[in-house]
């Protein structure tokens, strides 16, 4: 018997794929939720204040939980707490029945989510919350809901309507969950002084952590790798220590190592256009910048790349408090560094 080949299900109608009908749909969703988060508004008050105290006063950590979508939410949620200030993870409230329940401390705030308030699966390790002395916040869109009758605090997500036309697909529910999820992370950023330091060093891998964890002193070329030269040394002298060095400048120094200028590459061509100039014979200080920029070791090596580019330079000397040189770095170091 021949196997029966069922084609593929498509739309119904290939008008529905018109470039019209597919931006009609797209803009009806972004207003539907726009329109949800709207609403979040009003909700900011008395209820939010007491979820924020309960979470700010916790000597433990803030674990949130949820089901499927609301699961989803709730780890982006304990993600977003955990990187401004506030440690937080996620429990899968049907594991924490076989096990995970362990992982949640008496001096832990649970964050519970549930659109309809009836997740069995939060519902059954609520009782068990209570009696270890959790604090619970419910995040619902029913404040008559079983889950936030039961929570310390309640905060309301209810939305108009869900984007899906349907109205079964959780769209506008989740976008206002989440947000109310962002609200309390960045209230409590706020309340503790959470700085955008303190946010790189839980991004240490992440670009922001690079530009501002990333000092002068880290990256710098030090000791005999820096290019310098003294006050008398001759233009070829400075040419070959820039060769050697590779750093496309010296730094033009005194008997006591304090800077006196900078020779570039530039610097050079300008004194082979003069024909007036001898490289055997010229001192290096008669073609040298006297008043170069510099930088010191303890700044940010994003702060060298904002000068870089503000003069148009490619190289830059770092001097301590009394102007000696200890150090160089140029543009290379720098995107070597991925700070630029």
């Amino acid at each position: 018997m021949n196997a029966q080949v069922h084609p593929l299900p498509g739309p119904r109608d290939s008008a529905g794929l018109s470039a019209d009908a597919l931006i009609r749909s797209g803009s009806a969703v972004i207003s539907v939720e726009a329109d949800a988060i709207n609403a979040l508004h009003s909700r900011i008050d008395a209820h939010f204040v007491a979820a924020c105290r309960l979470m700010y006063a916790c000597s433990g950590r803030v674990v949130c939980s949820g089901m499927g979508k609301s699961g989803h939410i709730a780890r982006k949620i304990a993600a977003t707490l955990a990187s401004t200030g506030t440690p937080a993870f996620y429990v899968h409230p049907g594991e924490a029945s076989h096990g995970d329940l362990g992982m949640i401390t008496d001096a832990d705030v649970v964050i519970a989510l549930s659109n309809s308030g009836e997740a069995d699966e939060l519902l059954t390790i609520l009782p068990v919350l209570r009696r270890q002395g959790n604090p619970v916040i419910a995040m619902t869109g029913r404040p008559d809901s079983t889950l936030a009758r039961l929570a310390d605090v309640h905060l309301d997500v209810t939305v108009p309507a869900e984007a899906c036309p349907l109205g079964l697909a959780p769209t506008s529910s989740t976008t206002a969950a989440l947000v109310m999820g962002d609200a309390l992370a960045v209230a409590l950023l706020e309340a503790r002084g959470f700085t955008a330091e303190d946010f790189a060093r839980s991004h240490p891998a992440g670009s922001l952590g690079r530009r501002l964890l990333l000092h002068i002193g880290d990256i710098m070329h030090s000791g005999a790798d820096v290019p310098r030269v003294t006050a008398g040394a001759s233009l070829s002298d400075a040419l070959v220590e820039m060769s050697r060095k590779r750093l496309g400048m010296t730094a033009v120094v005194d008997a006591d190592n304090r800077l006196l200028g900078v020779f570039t590459d530039g610097d050079l061509r300008r004194a082979l256009d003069d024909h007036s100039f001898d490289l055997r014979g010229t001192a290096v200080e008669s073609a040298m910048c006297s008043n170069p920029k510099t930088i010191g070791a303890e700044k940010l090596a994003v702060e060298a790349a904002r000068l870089m580019e503000s003069y148009k330079i490619s190289a830059l000397v770092v001097v301590d408090n009394e102007q000696r040189v200890v150090g160089a770095l140029n543009i290379h170091d720098l995107l070597r560094a991925r700070v630029v």
